[in-house]
């Protein structure tokens, strides 16, 4: 998919925009994608190139390994980006695209630590959640969310949010 895709993090201290298709998305299984996720897998597609751009913030960095460093938003936590730092570009996370949906994913990489019900996921029951364990429901989360909007924004808070 071409075009001009945008994403960043949960609090929105970190925008980045990405110009073009996303290369090879995919779940990688591997036990190290699985502690920087804190998840069963992270989704990422690759931005080749020089088609990525933070738009907003300064990420931080951890060197994960000699040759791989991970970005994440130092406020919010979320992890954004995948710096192999021998190549020609940088994988984002695909959950952190403004439009997710936008890159399925086409494979699976370390799938030798992959979890072994991660293939029945699909079999499990489904429901929508009305989260009546919290005060208020799922209105007093819409009423309080600080959760940056899945667009640019000029400013993040906007006026009169906090």
């Amino acid at each position: 998919m071409t075009g001009v895709h945008s994403g960043g993090c949960q609090c929105g201290a970190i925008r980045y925009r990405v110009e073009g298709a996303l290369d090879y998305a995919h779940l990688c299984h591997c036990r190290m994608c699985q502690k920087a996720a804190g998840n069963y897998f992270m989704p990422l597609g690759f931005a080749p190139g020089k088609t990525l751009t933070i738009t907003r913030g300064e990420p931080g960095w951890f060197q994960s390994s000699d040759p791989v460093r991970r970005g994440f938003c130092r406020d919010c936590g979320t992890p954004l980006f995948f710096d192999t730092l021998q190549s020609d570009g940088m994988a984002v996370t695909l959950g952190s695209l403004d439009d997710p949906a936008a890159f399925p994913p086409i494979a699976q990489d370390g799938i030798e630590t992959r979890m072994p019900f991660h293939a029945a996921h699909g079999s499990l029951p489904g429901k929508n959640v009305d989260r009546d364990d919290l005060p208020g429901g799922l209105t007093s989360i819409a009423a309080s969310n600080h959760q940056h909007p899945d667009h640019d924004t000029d400013s993040w808070p906007e006026e009169g949010r906090s």
